[in-house]
């Protein structure tokens, strides 16, 4: 019988002086495995990695080691040792071996993350890794760290690769597609028409009528169900966008952001390429704005995650259940699938923070700033 842990006693220092981890531990203490996980979570969100590390660590040994126990052991270990892979510090094998007696794939993910970081060998880090990234929710940490890797090891081979142009079913049609649900507001009505006067693209927008019966006829009763039982018209939105541009190919921009200019969109962008993706400055995939031909085997892969998390996880957080989410493990997978030799890679594109900067400018629209947004959305 193994002993109780006796948590050890934290000072401000030892939380970063980070003013919601101490004010959380001097109301609740950390001498539960749930108190020692969400005050981790508070230091790591506020980027305090090597505090977080150590408190993910208390919360692992706390722990029973029961896998009914949540969060379970193997999360609160690999997270630990992600925090320290993050602060440069150096694992501990006795905990490294722990991780892999509990969970090889997550074993897998952070020898992986170690390699490519420290050791910088994206190919060996990659084979290391295989496909980790589905022991998780679409678009949590692993799906971006993931991304990140597989991206700088395929951005030359990507940029060489393009589409037949001679096939005009391989070249995204210069066609946007944009939604708002209902009432539509002025600015937001001033922006389907900026649009529509681009020269050589033309434009569709949605409202949610249109979008159930476009749905509905396209690809039945179910997924007009699923779109009108979203939570949020962001998750509405999310939900309709993979439909569209599969079934008819094109660009998807959000109806709150708006392309700078014409010469921007043929110029900054690839019209030769069967896929075209951009990402934050932390490898989230914008799915806000993007383009790609219709039946499309990346977008069928984003519509599989689509469908699971709607009937398997319908209150998962917006961006990982229909969001960026579903798109970045879409793109893992494709990547993988080459790497292994399965399928090789389409004709695709990722673009980086400051292409999308260039490209796309952000509206202000009232919505955000009235208690709509998307983020207070919970289960």
């Amino acid at each position: 019988m193994t002993e109780p842990v006796t948590p050890p006693h934290l000072t401000p220092s030892d939380l970063a002086n980070n003013e919601r981890a101490v004010a959380y531990y001097n109301e609740h203490g950390c001498d539960t495995v749930e108190k020692a996980f969400y005050l981790a979570n508070v230091l790591h969100t506020d980027r305090c990695v090597a505090e977080a590390a150590r408190v993910y660590h208390i919360g692992y040994e706390l722990h029973s080691k029961s896998p009914d126990q949540h969060p379970g052991a193997h999360i609160l270990l690999h997270v630990s040792l992600l925090c320290q892979l993050k602060a440069g510090l150096p694992l501990n094998q006795a905990d490294m071996d722990a991780l892999r007696s509990l969970s090889l794939p997550l074993y897998n993910y952070i020898l992986g993350i170690q390699t490519a970081w420290t050791a910088g060998d994206l190919i060996k880090a990659a084979r290391i890794m295989g496909n980790c990234y589905d022991e998780f929710h679409t678009g949590e940490e692993c799906d971006r760290l993931y991304l990140e890797i597989m991206n700088r090891l395929y951005t030359e081979q990507m940029r060489n690769g393009v589409a037949d142009s001679r096939n005009p079913g391989a070249l995204i049609p210069r066609k946007i597609f944009m939604y708002w649900d209902k009432e539509t507001p002025e600015e937001v009505e001033r922006n389907f028409e900026y649009h529509r006067n681009l020269k050589g693209v033309e434009v569709r927008t949605f409202n949610q009528e249109e979008a159930a019966q476009w749905l509905y006829e396209l690809y039945g009763v179910e997924a007009r169900t699923l779109f009108l039982s979203t939570r949020h018209p962001a998750e509405a939105a999310d939900f309709l966008r993979a439909h569209v541009i599969q079934k008819l190919g094109g660009w998807w921009l959000d109806a709150d952001i708006r392309v700078r200019s014409e010469d921007v969109f043929f110029e900054k962008l690839s019209h030769h390429h069967s896929h075209v993706f951009l990402l934050t400055h932390d490898s989230v995939v914008h799915n806000d704005f993007f383009g790609s031909v219709a039946n499309s085997p990346i977008l069928e892969d984003v519509l599989l995650s689509l469908y699971r998390n709607c009937y398997l996880h319908p209150g998962l957080y917006i961006p990982y259940k229909t969001g960026p989410g579903v798109f970045e493990r879409a793109l893992n997978r494709t990547f993988h699938a080459d790497f292994m030799r399965v399928r090789p890679i389409p004709s695709m594109v990722v673009y980086d923070s400051q292409v999308f900067s260039d490209i796309i400018e952000e509206l202000h629209v009232d919505y955000k700033f009235q208690g709509k947004s998307w983020h207070s959305v919970s289960n």
